[in-house]
This record gives structure tokens, sequence and C-alpha cells, in this order.
């Protein structure tokens, strides 16, 4: 007999919302998003490593925003017009991912999941949880708690803290513009 399913893990796969950097497919367990957003005006914060764009406001939470392709050491161009923020929750905390355009929700059968392949010792492969055959094509299966390391969660969790932002309500943003315009 095998074990009801739980979440986004349903019998024999899981439900991953799918994305794109660059030309590249990835996937995140889809329980671990919370909402797609449009990419809109980022608050820089100074003295963040620079795959930290800086934070939102989305309804009076301030959320950090990470550019996944400068995290991944990509070649990073401008935003584009599907550009687009995934909002997830890693461990306990909320963080927007900045994707060049969100694909799809797909079940992904456990069969079609390979272990990641070694790139030897100098690669750090952690954030990855495999690669999914999909179709023809092969979709990084990413793991959303591995992909800051241990000091990029530090940093996140001051940024969140209080560490050099300001809580602010709705509207702040537009306030502050205004004064400076």
């Amino acid at each position: 007999m095998t074990a009801p399913a739980t979440g986004s893990q349903t019998e024999g796969g899981r439900q991953y919302v799918t994305f794109f950097l660059n030309d590249e497919a990835y996937a995140i367990d889809a329980l671990a998003v919370q909402e797609i957003i449009e990419l809109g005006a980022i608050t820089k914060v100074p003295h963040l490593p620079d795959f930290f764009k800086g934070v939102i406001n989305l309804r009076g939470t301030i959320i950090p925003v990470i550019d996944l392709k400068r995290k991944f050491a990509m070649s990073s161009d401008e935003y584009k017009r599907h550009t687009c923020v995934v909002v997830t929750e890693v461990e306990t905390r909320i963080m927007g991912l900045i994707v060049d355009a969100v694909s799809d929700v797909l079940h992904i059968a456990e069969e079609s999941v390979s272990d990641t392949p070694s790139f030897g010792a100098r690669v750090d492969t952690a954030f990855m949880k495999g690669m999914a055959k999909v179709d023809t094509a092969l979709v990084i299966i990413l793991d959303i708690n591995k992909i800051l390391s241990e000091t990029d969660t530090m940093a996140l969790a001051e940024l969140q803290g209080g560490g050099g932002v300001e809580h602010c309500s709705p509207g702040a943003d537009e306030e502050r513009r205004a004064l400076q315009a």
C-alpha cells in the first residue's frame, strides 16, 4: 500500500512551477511558491551582494528580491516584458526570485527525475535536486532551501529583521520618490 500523497506530491510525482533563465528551464516545488507577480520597482539596499536586487513592498510586507541569473553567474541582459518575480517561502522566510518567464505548472513523475550529475569538487550543485526529462527537454529542479549559502541566508535574515531596511507602509516608495523629485 502506498502512503497518501501530500502537498504538491502526487501519486508517482510532484507538482512543479517551471520557469526560464535565459533559455534553460528550471523548476521549483509548487508548494514553495506563494504567488507570481509582475516585476515592479525594487528599492535598492546598500552593501548587499550583487544578486540581491533589493526589496519590494508586497501589500505591506517587505520582501527581499534575488536575481537568480546573477546568483547562478549567468549572463543577464536587461529585464524583458515577461520577466517576473516568483514569491517563495524559503524555510520560514519569504523571498522573491526574478526569472525571465514563468512557463507552467507541471506534474513530473519520480521516474523522470535523475540525480544531479557531478561536475567535480569545485562546482557546488547542492541547490539542485535533480534533472527531469520533460518531453524532449531537460528541466533543472532546484532545492529552494539551498539556493542561498549560509552567508546569504544571514544577510537575508538581517535584511528582514530590520538590519538596514525600514518597514514602510504601502505608498511609502511613491512618497519617497515624490520628495526626491
